[in-house]
């Protein structure tokens, strides 16, 4: 019969019983309580140096730990430590190495490690990070080829609401195709201003804006809901770098300008902001010269896109040497009897596999890369 963890020392005290009778061989022990014979000889060892005290459990720590810092080191460690609340491991054993420097301090892994056990940092909250865009980002000589999209930093209104500002410029002539304040900067309300700007402009080449929502996601790509609507419209979403905002330089200047005219100080309501962010826009359009455009104004460059806005969404297509696949609804794959997890963002899509090696398969979502299967191992790297 099996030991139960409730019973250990019942089964114990039953299994010295049985051998003392004399009516049971080691072996037959062995089959009945189901452990081994070295466990049993374990045992009656225990038992005939301090009878049945002997049959308790033990602690499993060693006795002695060689390499356990010194009591004292740790005590300086720790009063460094109360001393310098923000320092870091490294900032602490810095200090204690300048003033005794006749002593040997543990590494700074080990004092992070003293520091956790008495509680005396916190655990830091792991987060998630959207990929990093590793296209080169387009060419910039004529409008249309890049817009760039951001939302300049909320702000309460006069009657204590937040205002999300959504701008949206011609990269190349710095026209300032849009400018609206959200109450969410949500992916619906994105979407919809984009769409009107998109009816009124046509489409461009590619859109760049930063790594937050609803632009990026941490999935796969860097992909959200938004930017799989961008690739089906055939417009390329470009991500600048986390905080190189230089990336988008000349549509984060225009932030500046717009904060010091149509933001300070905030209107009363969003219907007296939004006026205001219409002023802003029609002056810095077409009223205020550019030192860049040789002093023309963004309005006396700007053409709108010879590419319309199409009535119906396209549907992705790939080339005959492309292996497709459909993904479900839970956002995988199904690839050589294997699911593989690749974005909620694209449930519905078809995605493309094209094989680059022996072993590797390239992942596209339409021309947009996401990034490469490992078919050995069945990893994707993201791109």
């Amino acid at each position: 019969m099996p030991w139960k963890e409730t019973h250990v020392i019942d089964q114990k005290i039953k299994m010295i019983s049985d051998w003392l009778s004399g009516e049971y061989s080691i072996t037959d022990l062995s089959r009945i309580f189901e452990v081994s014979r070295k466990t049993l000889y374990k045992w009656i060892n225990r038992y005939e140096t301090d009878e049945y005290s002997g049959l308790q459990e033990r602690s499993r720590k060693p006795v002695t730990m060689p390499r356990a810092t010194p009591p004292d080191v740790v005590a300086h460690i720790l009063a460094s430590k109360t001393q310098h609340v923000h320092w870091g491991s490294r900032k602490v054993l810095a200090w204690l190495r300048n003033h005794y420097p006749d002593q040997t301090w543990p590494a700074a892994s080990t004092t992070s490690e003293i520091f956790k056990r008495h509680g005396l940092v916190k655990s830091r909250r792991r987060h998630h990070h959207t990929p990093p865009y590793t296209e080169p980002f387009l060419h910039c000589n004529q409008p249309n080829e890049v817009w760039c999209a951001d939302f300049k930093g909320q702000f309460r209104l006069g009657e204590g609401k937040l205002c999300y500002p959504l701008t949206l410029s011609d990269s190349y002539s710095r026209y300032l195709l849009g400018c609206w304040g959200l109450v969410h900067p949500t992916y619906v309300q994105t979407r919809l201003h984009l769409e009107m700007a998109f009816r009124e402009f046509g489409l461009p080449s590619a859109i760049r804006t930063d790594n937050g929502v609803p632009f990026a996601s941490v999935a796969l790509g860097g992909l959200s809901s938004l930017a799989v609507w961008l690739i089906k419209l055939g417009i390329r979403p470009e991500r600048i770098e986390k905080s190189h905002p230089e990336q988008n330089g000349r549509h984060e200047r225009m932030h500046r300008t717009l904060k010091a005219e149509a933001i300070s100080p905030p209107r009363k309501s969003f219907a007296e902001q939004q006026r205001a962010f219409n002023r802003f826009r029609d002056g810095y359009n077409y009223d205020r010269p550019h030192e860049a455009l040789g002093q023309k104004t963004p309005g006396a460059i700007y053409r709108k896109s010879s590419r319309a806005y199409p009535a119906r969404l396209p549907e992705v297509t790939y080339e005959g040497n492309v292996t497709v696949r459909q993904v479900k609804a839970n956002g995988s794959i199904k690839w050589k009897n294997n699911e593989l997890y690749l974005s909620g963002a694209l449930a519905g899509e078809p995605v493309g596999l094209k094989q680059i090696d022996s072993e590797a398969w390239q992942i596209y979502f339409s021309f947009h890369p996401l990034g490469i299967l490992n078919e050995r191992t069945q990893k994707i790297i993201s791109e």
